[in-house]
């Protein structure tokens, strides 16, 4: 007896440790994307430097590095920490799904406060394996699948990347907004009284704002609805995501079967109480008299803090009579799933191929690989979009075809490209963005010169609409995007123009054009142009650095130096 008592205590302290892990990698988790999280729309002679390893989470993703390497045959910087999860796993099973992940984490929190609302028999049922638990092998072979043909999908569900990309480009967003209106209507509130409280709440409330100004990303109406379905199935089953859809448990469920740790059931102390199904995080079946599958297990240790007789204990080198190792899923499901990620690849680029000219408002960040390289290596994490200064990086929905939704582009008319930032660079876990100096994308020159050592990284070219331009359509004088354009020499000049206006008076007008040798299509024109609804001027990929063949000018010579 007292021996059963000190496992049962035993138990219940390690379960309290994996809450304490998981609080803490969480916390890690959210401090890291905060610190990518910045603005620089009121001070952009200030930007700051990323010290703090804000991949780190993508980083230790096996299937990050995994899919990385079949699609670029390389390793990219930090990817090799991978390593870590995946020995891990071999020898102790899905501890990383149990302990670190963060957006277990999150589905577990949810899960544990829906528990007390579903009670009993029906309770019991959906905390049992069921077939549907099959279908993440299946996921995870369609991904490996397209990866093979040169397509990164996996992104679009891998719980780190989806977490990543929902927090930084719905939740966040969202909160900026809340503590924005919070604090505006703190400032303006006549509350007599309650003044003397509302002052300090109000500063707190500024305080813990992300960022100074307000941003906002656009197409991201799908991303809630997926995040927000993922966090509402947890109301019905417990970590429905986590059992069913995560192709990052599928792999680790797949690697855990070498695990040395596993789960003795000793049936002759069981009573049947199904206190340890009714705990269980994964389906995993850990009562005696079951079948427990190893692959599903999180390592929550849920089941055995909740055998008050013991019946049940995590051990090395367990025996194995109740338990299996094996994937429940046919090799046939896996073969036809796989062959589906191979065929969609091409069904895909039959509408938009990468290696033809894109949408031409499809200008991807400084420092992007070449499309076919991009869409092999982006993950849509959403790590540049939220780093940013701007707020000018935005999800793709169609412009880069199906294959790269939620990829990055910029979108001038809502922030331009600083000149001076690479952040975006620095913080892509997979090099779609080769990371870049302030010198290499050249776009101002350093100080103490007057010219940049070699041609900028050109990221696309101005144009004029002549028919919204106020100079060109309504004899206005305006020279806004002259005023705005970065560059030295500045890629817009003037030509004087005599033009007569409706009583019949002739002015000298300024009107703009734009030297494409000149222009890096930066988007500060587009940005800043006074007409209201569509600019009178936009930026198009055409003369991109990256894609020799996406040319206006046959050959573009060194920036000529004004008189």
């Amino acid at each position: 007896m007292n021996d059963t008592l000190k496992a049962f205590k035993h138990y219940r302290r390690l379960r309290w440790l994996r809450r304490i892990s998981q609080t803490l990698f969480l916390l890690l988790f959210l401090f890291l994307l905060l610190q990518t999280n910045i603005d620089a729309l009121d001070n952009p002679d200030a930007l700051p430097e990323i010290a703090a390893p804000v991949d780190l989470f993508l980083e230790l993703d096996p299937l990050v590095a995994i899919t990385t390497v079949i699609t670029t045959h390389s390793l990219y910087r930090n990817l090799f920490l991978a390593l870590i999860v995946i020995v891990g796993t071999l020898f102790f099973g899905r501890f990383f799904c149990g302990w670190v992940c963060p957006m277990g984490t999150i589905n577990h929190a949810i899960s544990a406060m829906r528990s007390g609302m579903m009670k009993g028999k029906r309770r019991l049922e959906r905390n049992r394996w069921m077939p549907y638990q099959r279908i993440k092998y299946g996921i995870l072979a369609f991904m490996l699948g397209s990866a093979l043909f040169g397509s990164l999908q996996i992104g679009l569900l891998d719980p780190i990347a989806l977490l990543t990309r929902s927090m930084a480009l719905v939740v966040l967003p969202a909160w900026n907004v809340v503590t924005h209106d919070i604090y505006a209507w703190s400032l303006h509130a006549d509350a007599g009284a309650i003044d003397f409280f509302l002052t300090p709440v109000a500063w707190i409330v500024h305080s813990v704002m992300i960022r100074g100004g307000s941003v906002v990303f656009d197409q991201t109406f799908l991303i809630l609805i997926l995040f927000a379905g993922i966090l509402l199935a947890n109301r019905f089953i417990t970590r429905f995501w986590c059992r069913g859809l995560c192709p990052l448990g599928a792999l680790l469920g797949l690697l855990s079967k070498t695990s040395i740790l596993g789960l003795e059931k000793r049936p002759s102390l069981c009573t049947g109480c199904s206190k340890c199904e009714l705990a269980c995080q994964g389906a995993d079946n850990p009562m005696p008299g079951e079948t427990w599958h190893q692959s599903e297990c999180h390592l929550c240790l849920n089941c055995v803090a909740s055998c008050p007789e013991a019946g049940i204990s995590f051990k090395l080198y367990p025996s194995r009579a109740e338990s299996t190792q094996e994937v429940s899923i046919s090799r046939r499901a896996v073969l036809a799933s796989a062959g589906a990620g191979l065929a969609a690849v091409p069904a895909l680029r039959a509408a938009m191929h990468p290696d033809r000219p894109s949408d031409p408002a499809l200008v991807r960040p400084p420092g992007s690989l070449p499309e076919r390289e991009f869409v092999s290596r982006c993950i849509r994490c959403g790590e540049c979009m939220n780093v940013c200064p701007n707020n000018a990086l935005h999800p793709t929905l169609l412009q880069a075809g199906a294959e790269g939704i939620w990829s990055p582009m910029l979108i001038p008319r809502i922030g331009y490209c600083e000149p001076t930032c690479v952040l975006c660079s620095q913080v892509c876990p997979t090099g779609a963005i080769d990371e870049i100096t302030e010198r290499e994308k050249a776009w101002v020159p350093e100080a103490g010169k007057e010219e940049t050592d070699g041609p900028p990284l050109r990221i696309g070219t101005a144009f004029y609409d002549t028919g919204r331009c106020l100079p060109y359509a309504m004899a206005k004088e305006c020279i806004v995007c002259e005023e705005w354009c970065p560059t030295t020499p500045k890629a817009i000049y003037f030509e004087e123009a005599e033009v007569q206006n409706r009583e019949g008076e002739y002015l000298w007008l300024k009107r703009p054009h734009v030297d494409p040798a000149l222009c890096v299509g930066c988007g500060a024109c587009t940005y800043a142009c006074p007409v209201k609804g569509a600019p009178a001027i936009y930026v198009t990929a055409v003369g991109e650095t990256r894609n020799p063949r996406n040319r206006i000018l046959l050959e573009q010579n060194r920036p000529r130096r004004e008189s």
